[in-house]
């Protein structure tokens, strides 16, 4: 920004001198200050650089913006949001485009989080690994599941903040590494929260139901709604469903119960939270859980 404003200020002499126009030190400040306002500021971006956060940014208006090479959703007014994936590297480069054209690329240290080893042992053999012949129906319930989440709308409820969906004892967390009956799967990209099947699930944050499905393999209930700018909270493993595709719902609206459906080990609510394909820790976006004394919720949780 400096040098840009030398090479104004240098302009502007030379001009001066050429004519042999006499010009006030007013003015000449008058004139950089309109020439720098014209220059793009770099994004204002909140947030930690860290695995599993999501972040929040601020534009000059009309600018554009890249996030490892793939276009990111600014509002007119310059808002974006960026979320950085469980296993995101520990370096990302990211590339403003002002209004004139200009581009401005940027790169950022992304921090390394410590994960959780999760051990289940003594499970039914169909809860490890799913039967040859329901393999069309999972691949095909994956794609139902990955459309949903790849809404990126221009809405913006997001930004009135989340609450916790329901709360409970946390019985899964973020990022752990699973291993049943020894065998490594998949991470757990969700937090779970023990709780009795029926207890009613909110809405974090409004937004626009994009799936819901009563029965999927994996995940039994599955429901997902649309925050806004690739944002989206899932919720897994429901006993019912009271929300329906196209529906906008406001937060703390109860949208579902909970359950122990699809390849659940016990009763409990699993809350996911994505940006477009990047996997965000939910419990980054909420408050502590709230303190719970109730020892008969503890004795049905998820193990």
């Amino acid at each position: 920004m400096k040098s840009a404003g030398r090479v104004v200020t240098r302009r502007l002499l030379s001009i001066c001198r050429l004519r042999r126009v006499s010009i006030r030190p007013a003015v000449v400040f008058a004139l950089l200050s309109c020439a720098l306002s014209a220059t793009a500021a770099p994004p204002q971006i909140e947030g930690q650089w860290k695995q599993g956060e999501l972040l929040r940014g601020q534009l000059a208006p009309g600018s554009q913006l890249r996030f490892k090479g793939q276009r990111v959703n600014v509002g007119d007014d310059g808002l974006f949001i960026i979320g950085l994936d469980r296993d995101e590297p520990a370096s990302v480069e990211i590339e403003v485009i002002d209004p004139d054209g200009t581009a401005h690329n940027s790169a950022h240290a992304v921090a390394r989080r410590q994960y959780k080893i999760q051990r289940i042992d003594g499970l039914p053999q169909d809860k490890v690994n799913a039967p040859p012949g329901v393999s069309a129906r999972i691949e095909r319930e994956a794609a139902l599941v990955r459309e949903a989440r790849f809404h990126d709308t221009p809405r913006t409820d997001f930004l009135q903040g989340f609450i916790w969906p329901c709360t409970g004892r946390i019985s899964g967390v973020y990022g752990s590494q699973r291993i049943l009956n020894g065998e490594s799967k998949q991470p757990h990209y969700g937090v779970d929260v023990a709780v009795p099947t029926g207890t009613p699930v909110k809405a974090p944050a409004g937004g626009v139901v994009r799936l819901a499905e009563p029965d999927l393999y994996y995940t039994g209930g599955t429901l997902i709604i649309d925050h806004g700018h690739g944002l989206a909270s899932a919720f897994l493993h429901l006993s019912k469903l009271r929300a329906k595709v196209g529906d906008v719902v406001e937060q703390g609206q109860v949208v579902a119960l909970s359950g122990a459906s699809g390849r659940a080990t016990g009763p409990h609510l699993d809350w996911r939270i994505s940006w477009l394909d990047a996997r965000i820790d939910p419990q980054r976006l909420v408050p502590a859980m709230p303190a719970t004394s109730s020892k008969k919720e503890s004795k049905k949780a998820k193990p």
